[in-house]
């Protein structure tokens, strides 16, 4: 479901709108290039997929930790970078990528991952997109050490740049995101959450909340529920009674080790696909089966967003006779929501919230080695696929879900059950192909 919509909340939350209404699934690549020619054909050809597409430019990783003159020196000399160099092709240059490209039915988002992102943001701002990613946290914790309460700040002034924009610029927070795999759905759910209000605190009006598929189809559609549960209970009408944001939900493509076999990374993303269309996300960010093994090429990215399209119209086709039953064995929702209410008692604004929280324990990635996160708190994949409560360190649970982790704490995750647990989904699918050959080599024989 699509939160209630405010006046002038831009062109990319209206294109999704759209699609939306008109039953159809906005498809959207990770896709960055270091040249402005080569970035221009990238956007060209995602718009010209026969399907609705949102464009995206991704920025390299000089320019996401602020390393702007290496970046303009690479640019200069062609060496070899692994997305486009905004700042060091400035607001006028980026303008000229996107000129006659960017419209109305075809907005483009920067993404970047980048905790102090107020020269990016700025830059993105002035030459136009449409569109960006990140937060206080989740773009700060997973990429390095920039103190959070730095990256508090900068992205504080990241959203004012934002909100003082002419025409409105969307906001998506990457808190569904954290670290990829191996953090439990309800810490995602409460990230995204906790961050899309941090944004609207900062008088953002257009945001998305995002959420990546993780290792079981039930689990994740699950948790795909309690995120539209939750925004719709604290998005949509402020505390002064005065109307939300605008907002959507956005579901990635598994973000972690990927199938290495084709047919595997296929299934794979044809999974995301359907999850995307039975838990009601409106946009989808895609992976091409190419990710085990190098940045694929454009080719690549056109071929997995047709693809993530087709497979998402045959299950839009499907849910339309077939109602989608959402399960309630995980209690997704009933965690989330817990920890979005302690969280937001430790302080009057989102941001000394959330930096209270990650002092206490109360906020704990688990796995995640930035030293303001405690880094107590440890996940499991059961034999089944779920992702569960090893330990939760000081995260408050339900009774329910305390219990739980109370049974799974005897198992220690040591380094090899860390590798497995990692490598499930690129087992998993990769199986489904061996064993797809071996029934097909019987049938011929």
């Amino acid at each position: 479901m699509t939160g209630p919509a405010a006046a002038g909340t831009g062109r990319f939350a209206a294109h999704v709108r759209r699609a939306r209404e008109s039953g159809s699934l906005v498809v959207q690549p990770r896709m960055g290039f270091a040249g402005a020619r080569r970035m221009r054909e990238g956007l060209r050809a995602v718009r010209d997929v026969a399907a609705p597409t949102a464009g995206t430019v991704t920025v390299d990783s000089y320019t996401r930790v602020g390393e702007y003159a290496r970046a303009l020196e690479a640019l200069r000399y062609g060496a070899e970078l692994n997305g486009f160099p905004l700042v060091a092709h400035g607001a006028e240059g980026t303008r000229e990528v996107l000129k006659g490209l960017a419209s109305a039915s075809f907005p483009v988002q920067v993404r970047h991952g980048s905790a102090l992102a107020g020269r990016l943001v700025a830059t993105a701002c002035a030459a136009g997109a449409d569109a960006t990613e990140g937060g206080p946290v989740s773009y700060c914790l997973p990429y390095g050490r920039v103190p959070l309460r730095d990256s508090v700040r900068a992205w504080a002034h990241c959203c004012e740049l934002i909100a003082a924009r002419e025409e409105p610029m969307h906001l998506e927070t990457f808190g569904g995101g954290m670290l990829g795999q191996l953090c439990p759905p309800s810490v995602l759910v409460a990230l995204s959450v906790l961050e899309a209000l941090f944004f609207r605190e900062h008088g953002v009006r257009s945001l998305s909340l995002s959420y990546a598929q993780q290792t079981h189809p039930g689990q994740d559609l699950e948790a795909l529920a309690a995120l539209h549960r939750l925004a719709a209970e604290r998005l949509d009408g402020g505390p002064d009674g005065t109307v939300g944001p605008d907002w959507h939900v956005v579901l990635y493509t598994f973000m972690g080790v990927f199938p290495r076999s084709a047919a595997g990374a296929f299934r794979l993303l044809e999974e995301s696909a359907r999850l995307a269309v039975r838990g009601g996300a409106a946009r989808l960010v895609v992976k091409t089966p190419a990710e085990a093994h190098r940045i694929p090429t454009l080719d690549e990215n056109v071929a997995a967003l047709e693809f993530a399209a087709a497979v998402a119209a045959d299950e839009r086709g499907r849910t339309r006779t077939r109602p989608v039953a959402v399960p309630g064995l995980f209690g997704v929702y009933e965690e989330a929501a817990l920890l979005v209410d302690c969280v937001l008692e430790q302080a009057p604004t989102v941001g000394e919230a959330l930096l209270r929280s990650f002092a206490t324990g109360l906020l704990d990635v688990p796995y995640c080695l930035h030293p303001d996160n405690a880094n107590r708190a440890r996940a499991v994949v059961d034999p089944w696929g779920a992702l569960r409560w090893a330990d939760p360190g000081r995260v408050p649970l339900p009774r329910r879900a305390r219990r739980g982790a109370a049974a799974a704490a005897d198992a220690a995750v040591g380094s090899r059950q860390l590798l497995d647990m990692l490598g499930f989904n690129e087992r998993r699918f990769d199986a489904e192909d061996v064993l797809g050959r071996r029934l097909g080599d019987g049938a011929a024989a």
